[in-house]
């Protein structure tokens, strides 16, 4: 099928910037059938180097990846807000009346140190970007799509589902670092941060299973989304051209690569891939 998605819809979140990983995540969706519906937080832009993006420009670009009846909406929200989640998920179900696909994409960076320089609030600022509002948004996602639950229900009690399913009901992603394959020197609070969303994700995909929904964790290795340019870099990237010419492909990822890999998994194709942390990255982990 030219259009494997067709008739779904998606919420992915932080796409902001056409160089970014979930404005190629929202636009690969778009290209395969699927209703899109983003989430952007351009204050976090206009406080980096790289700078914000035109989101008339994102919105038409997603919006010209469509295919056929599909169609797009979008929000300016604050994910550090819990109260604004459940708003989130309400607009992202309304595009269509279903929403079938959460890609958590956004993510704090920069302003960190090393772990002479970890406050409280340095580190609850990627706690409650990276971690928190990736958690609340899961929970609330799955809410929607689990039945009534019978008589009283403690916290940690297993939740019941319908099983057995002819397909997943749903399809959750999540976004980690390469902190499990090595340093991440000055990124205390992201690699914490997001260690912890990888150290979750089974636990998490074992309680969604029983709803039919199927969580997968993304190390989308070293992209550049305009970090790694010299004018936008957050980062020394002298020598970075000649080191790449000693790599097996010469180059770092690019956008499109965990795209690919967040597209295929959404499709029937991907369902039998459950619970895992899927490194992306052309070998730089090796």
């Amino acid at each position: 099928m030219t259009a494997p998605l067709a008739g779904r819809t998606a919420l992915v979140t932080g796409v902001s910037r056409r160089r970014g990983i979930g404005y190629a995540v929202a636009t690969r969706l778009a290209q395969l059938g699927a209703s899109v519906f983003i989430q952007h937080w351009r204050p976090h832009d206009l406080d980096r180097p790289w700078g914000g993006d035109d989101l008339d420009a994102v919105r038409t670009g997603i919006r010209s990846a469509l295919v056929g009846d599909a169609t797009f909406g979008d929000v300016e929200t604050d994910l550090t807000d819990a109260a604004a989640i459940p708003a989130l998920i309400d607009a992202a179900s309304a595009l269509t009346g279903r929403l079938d696909i959460l890609v958590c994409n956004h993510a704090k960076s920069g302003d960190d140190g090393s772990i002479l320089d970890m406050t409280a609030d340095r580190l609850d600022a990627f706690w409650d970007t990276n971690t928190r509002s990736t958690l609340l948004l899961t929970a609330e996602f799955a809410r929607r799509l689990a039945p009534p639950q019978s008589g009283q229900r403690r916290p940690g009690d297993a939740v019941e589902g319908s099983k057995p399913y002819a397909e997943p009901t749903g399809r959750v992603f999540w976004m980690t670092s390469g902190q499990g394959h090595g340093a991440m020197r000055g990124e205390v609070a992201y690699a914490t941060s997001k260690a912890a969303l990888a150290g979750g994700t089974r636990t998490v995909a074992a309680d969604l299973l029983d709803l039919g929904i199927v969580l997968n964790t993304i190390n989308p290795g070293p992209v550049n989304t305009g970090y790694m340019d010299p004018d936008s870099a957050d980062r020394d990237t002298s020598g970075l051209d000649e080191w790449l010419r000693t790599t097996a492909f010469g180059r770092v990822g690019v956008p499109s690569d965990p795209a690919a890999l967040i597209g295929w998994l959404s499709t029937a194709e991907g369902a039998w891939i459950v619970g895992q942390v899927l490194t992306s990255d052309g070998g730089f982990s090796l």
